[in-house]
């Protein structure tokens, strides 16, 4: 998109097409969770693992870590952010390094678990950004390449 200067304006992500990509997420991430259950059950010796068990909720945010993280730092988005054409940069560059990964993400979970505020947030602010977007110094664009 291109302004009056023709400088080319990027337009930021709403909080609609968020929401819509995060929902493609986690039925990707829930079919993650069962295969790397299905992966550690010889170790259990094919008991059920209990919905208490810190090793093993540890375990799932790992690999919920290592599916965002990764995906955002090799290419900037997830398969549902592709989906919406949707992509993560970094004010200075398009790359996210491991670190704006990293905050971003444990700032996501904050975002979330406090009845979605942080998301709700982009829509009083004015790049449309969500909390961990704000203070991950990252941000969504709308990506039609």
């Amino acid at each position: 998109m291109r302004n009056e200067n023709q400088v080319l304006v990027t337009p930021y992500c709403g909080l609609s097409r968020r929401l819509a990509a995060m929902l493609y997420d986690s039925l990707l991430l829930i079919s993650l969770f069962f295969f790397g259950t299905i992966v550690i059950l010889p170790f259990t010796g094919g008991q059920a693992i209990s919905s208490g068990n810190i090793a093993y909720n540890i375990y799932l945010i790992i690999i919920s870590y290592l599916y965002f993280t990764w995906q955002w730092t090799h290419g900037g988005q997830t398969l549902g952010m592709r989906a919406w054409h949707i992509r993560l940069q970094q004010h200075n560059t398009r790359n996210v390094t491991w670190w704006k990964a990293t905050t971003r993400f444990f700032l996501a979970i904050l975002s979330f678990l406090g009845l979605g505020l942080g998301f709700i947030w982009s829509w009083f602010d004015l790049g449309k950004l969500a909390f961990h977007d704000r203070f991950s110094n990252t941000f969504l664009i709308i990506d039609n390449d």
